[in-house]
């Protein structure tokens, strides 16, 4: 099981410019059948268009940024953005069929860093989870931080196998002392 995250700010972005176009068309279209004074004169837009070249700067900067947009748009729909449920294993032989199991970025980012802030000296803890590593960055008060990565890896890498996820990332633990020298 594995979920990715929607598109849904892109996808909001371009339906509000769409929304905002059709309802200016809109206002202008029904001011001119009610034979008020419209928003924008068509006519003095028609006559600037007609009077433009393909080669004129605008309409090449134009062209250019909505090629970009556009290019920057299709990207955003093709490609998968960050799971946001990561699968676990099921090593239960005694069921018949696969249980699709999972956990959220979030909830394993907690339970990780909870993990990691559970070791002796470490004051405060910090975890990034990427597409290909887990970074953990503790905080300690100790004067000396030998074995201390070493004690983190090891409470964190017993957490995770205690979850089981399908793919297991490598883990990072950095150490930083708050000290003041």
């Amino acid at each position: 099981m594995k979920r990715f995250s929607r598109r849904s700010v892109p996808a909001v972005l371009v339906a509000l410019v769409v929304l905002a176009a059709c309802v200016v068309v809109t206002v202008v279209a029904v001011r001119q059948i009610l034979g008020l004074t419209p928003w924008i004169d068509t006519h003095a837009v028609f006559r600037a268009l007609h009077g433009t070249r393909w080669t004129d700067p605008v309409v090449v900067f134009a062209a250019a940024a909505c090629v970009v947009l556009g290019v920057v748009l299709l990207l955003c729909a093709l490609l998968p953005g960050e799971p946001t449920v990561l699968p676990l294993r099921d090593d239960d032989p005694d069921t018949d069929r696969a249980v699709d199991s999972g956990v959220t970025r979030r909830s394993l980012r907690r339970v990780l860093r909870t993990a990691a802030s559970s070791v002796d000296g470490v004051t405060a803890a910090r975890l990034v989870l990427t597409r290909r590593a887990i970074i953990a960055t503790v905080t300690t008060d100790r004067t000396s931080t030998t074995g201390l990565a070493d004690a983190v890896r090891v409470a964190v890498g017993k957490r995770l196998d205690g979850l089981g996820p399908m793919t297991r990332p490598p883990l990072d633990v950095r150490v930083r002392d708050r000290r003041v020298r």
